[in-house]
């Protein structure tokens, strides 16, 4: 199915005109018409004039008028005739019906915000909810879709939780409305399902032996920190499932990202173990080099000759001072080195 753009159509102030015209002529007619023949009335005058009284309406239906960015999908009995776009006002075949069978879908998404009156039923101790009725009108607008937060595991086996939101618009009307059978909902089931088959390539954090490019070599992607290409990879799987509804992806972001709250506790003892690890390695190393540094400076300056004992010894010492969780208690030696 291919969008056809109706060009040339925004006459419906000029209709509306003729259309009023018209009536209060018709008016104007069946009162002249209606008078008695001695005083100057006509019985075909009457009748034309109750005729466009009784079915000029039917001109009114073909009006329409369109905002900035949004169009009108037409069909004729059943035949797709063509798309309006753009605002304006138009005049179109009036027996030409809208087709949006989305219309009434409601997502978690920026153009799907209403007006909502809440009513109490005391009776039944519930809320209803109703809202105003949808047109037939497709929005052209650039629009965010929320979806719910889901539970995937990555591809350790890992459960976590993401969620993402994605920035949408329709450029092609015809196929949104005619490929699909409801364009709302397939962009919202093609949005969980890419997101499922990218987030099972990749870990949660940085893992070894993890190829998440399938280019047959270990590297160090992940979901957290790999958000950018993820969201890129995810925007690219949408987008190719999302062609043949005339929908455009324009950008897709990860907006919230954890371990299911099963293993989270056990991920974040793991986190604290390998942040505690990392800590005391960095202090050994440090205290390492230090300790170097000093007997290289107490034997360049010749300050006190130590043999290998006591060397042994003040390394201990001086380990164990800088290598400590609690400041260390000096003991003061009052007698001989040796």
């Amino acid at each position: 199915m291919k969008e056809i753009e109706l060009r040339n159509r925004k006459n419906g102030m000029l209709v509306l005109i003729l259309v009023i015209a018209a009536y209060i002529l018709a008016l104007a007619a069946v009162i002249i018409g209606g008078q008695k023949m001695d005083e100057g009335g006509s019985p075909v005058l009457f009748a034309l004039g109750m005729l466009i009284l009784c079915f000029g309406w039917i001109v009114i239906p073909g009006l329409k008028v369109l905002k900035p960015q949004e169009a009108l999908v037409l069909t004729l009995f059943g035949k797709y005739v063509g798309t309006l776009k753009g605002e304006g006002f138009y005049f179109v075949n009036p027996f030409c019906s809208a087709v949006n069978p989305a219309a009434k879908t409601k997502l978690s998404q920026s153009g799907d915000v209403s007006t909502i009156q809440t009513i109490v039923d005391a009776t039944k101790s519930g809320v209803k909810t109703t809202g105003e009725e949808q047109n037939k009108k497709l929005s052209l607008k650039i629009m965010t879709l929320s979806n719910n937060r889901q539970k995937i595991n990555d591809c350790l086996g890992n459960p976590v939780e993401i969620g993402i939101a994605v920035t949408w618009r329709i450029t092609d009307t015809a196929k949104a409305v005619f490929n699909v059978d409801n364009y709302k909902e397939y962009l919202s089931l093609q949005c969980d399902a890419a997101l499922r088959n990218v987030v099972r390539l990749y870990p949660y954090d940085v893992a070894p032996n993890i190829d998440t490019t399938g280019d047959g070599v270990a590297d160090d992607g992940s979901l957290r920190g790999s958000s950018e290409i993820v969201a890129s990879r995810i925007r690219d799987e949408i987008q190719t499932r999302v062609d043949e509804a005339g929908i455009e992806i324009i950008e897709a972001r990860i907006t919230y990202l954890a371990y299911a709250p099963e293993i989270a506790a056990v991920m974040l003892q793991r986190q604290q173990a390998s942040a505690i690890i990392d800590a005391r390695k960095m202090i050994v190393d440090g205290a390492v080099g230090m300790v170097e540094m000093a007997l290289d400076r107490l034997n360049e300056k010749g300050t006190v000759v130590l043999d290998e004992e006591r060397k042994a010894a003040m390394v201990s010492n001086l380990l164990v001072v800088l290598c400590g969780n609690h400041d260390a208690q000096p003991v003061v030696n009052s007698g001989s080195l040796y």
